[in-house]
């Protein structure tokens, strides 16, 4: 049958979101299928956005971001979302670089807002600005951390905001409101500290998910996103003690599952019902990376407390899946490696290798389809990636603590094509849209192209 224009919108309405206008539009935490990477148009490899180190270059806009978040920006069409936590009085205090020491809990327990941003995105200017909560924070934060950790989400119809226990927001694109829930006091604790919420919404069709693995009451929820309502509850008492990772939705053959990182179990639910499908045991005890797909199998990872493992797992897994003495591979396991996974920063797959940042500037690169190690390099002394890695135009962006960005070469051979000043601390994965970058700082956001 020819394709003609009225064949194409069937096709198109029948698609799933993600797959239309995914090199244009950036709906999530790491973008369209949370797989980090937006190709189709040419992306700029250097620029200078710090006028202290020189002549600014390569900024399209820049626009200063009330309140702090390591919140990332998303892109809808021509608008942009981000939310932020606005301190009552005064700054609120972040610390960077190295923290020495024992942890420790910000000095941040006063009154905020909990806004909600939209700004153009050609030009940057302020659409709507949204308060979804004003009060005194109900848990603690890391000093590292905020009080808005959490990237927002969108398909197209409803915006949604989850700032863990200060509430769960819908808005509508406009920036009303359609309905809330407040889920309780979620404190991600560990060492008696609150170190602060981290987990984004994930969407599947009229399907929301939500992971808060508070260690007093861990749960994994699904709610109707048209209005908000129950559809399942599990509790991951005796499966996980705490973790922040976004949780995947993952379509196949196989069929629709909700993948949550976690420790000391990494578990599979069915989105419909809640039912667990699959779990893998083992892992750093902090997990942070959120899982992801790609070449048609999951990928997830996680490190702290001595192990730092990379695992790939079939979509069609069941059961326990834990290797038997750390082999390499079994029937759901494509491959694995005990060591060389990443802390905070979620990897990204381009082509046919797998990239991962680290806090101590370390990158490595992976075979993706056999994890063949293929190199590890330190990005600079001063490098220390908290942001996630995304791709784009044959290049990987690395975005630093510290207000530098490092684009690697993709490919076998560890290359620094640039190392880009953005002039204030960064710790949110930056968005990609028709091939401009849109970096979120401590201070601005900033549209790269």
């Amino acid at each position: 049958m020819p394709l003609t224009r009225r064949r194409f919108v069937q096709i198109a309405a029948a698609l799933p979101v993600t797959a239309l206008g995914a090199e244009r539009d950036w709906p999530s935490f790491r973008g369209a299928g949370a797989c980090g990477v937006a190709d189709g148009y040419p992306v700029r490899a250097s620029w200078n956005a710090d006028a202290a180190a020189g002549s600014v270059s390569g900024v399209r806009w820049r626009v200063p971001v009330p309140g702090l978040g390591h919140s990332s920006p998303i892109v809808w069409r021509d608008r942009i979302y981000l939310p932020s936590a606005v301190r009552k009085s005064g700054k609120a205090p972040l610390r960077v670089g190295n923290t020495g020491g024992e942890p420790t809990a910000a000095e941040d327990n006063e009154e905020q807002s909990w806004v909600v941003l939209c700004y153009a995105r050609q030009s940057g200017s302020e659409l709507w600005r949204k308060v979804a909560r004003q009060a005194p924070p109900r848990a603690t934060r890391h000093e590292k951390a905020t009080h808005s950790n959490t990237t927002m989400t969108t398909e197209g119809e409803h915006l949604v905001a989850f700032f863990g226990s200060e509430g769960l927001y819908c808005y509508d694109l406009d920036g009303r409101l359609l309905w809330s829930r407040d889920l309780g006091v979620v404190n991600i604790s560990k060492y008696g500290i609150g170190w602060g919420y981290g987990s984004s919404p994930a969407i599947y069709k009229d399907r929301l998910v939500l992971l808060c693995d508070d260690p007093a009451n861990p749960f994994i929820t699904a709610l109707r996103l048209s209005d908000g309502k129950d559809l399942w509850r599990v509790s991951r008492k005796g499966v996980c003690e705490r973790s922040w990772g976004t949780p995947l939705i993952s379509a196949s053959e196989s069929g629709t599952q909700a993948i949550a990182n976690g420790w000391p179990w990494i578990t599979s639910y069915d989105l419909e019902t809640g039912r667990e499908i699959w779990r893998l045991h083992g892992g750093g005890d902090n997990p942070i990376p959120s899982p992801f797909v790609a070449n048609g199998w999951i990928y997830i990872t996680s490190a702290h407390g001595g192990k730092s493992p990379i695992f790939v797992v079939r979509p069609d897994a069941r059961g326990d899946i834990t290797p038997p003495d750390e082999a390499t591979s079994n029937s759901a396991i494509v491959w694995d490696s005990w060591q060389g996974g990443s802390y905070i920063s979620t990897p990204v797959v381009y082509g046919d290798y797998i990239y991962f940042g680290n806090t101590n500037g370390v990158v490595r690169c992976f075979a993706s389809q056999t994890g063949k190690k293929i190199y590890e390099e330190r990005l600079s002394p001063e490098a220390s990636i908290y942001a996630s890695l995304v791709a784009a135009d044959g290049k990987v962006f690395c975005t630093s603590e510290d207000g530098d960005v490092y684009v690697l070469k993709a490919g076998p051979e560890f290359r620094i094509v640039s190392r880009n000043r953005m002039g204030a601390p960064c710790y949110a994965t930056p968005a990609i849209s028709e091939g401009v970058l849109y970096f979120r700082t401590t201070e601005s956001l900033i549209a790269v192209g």
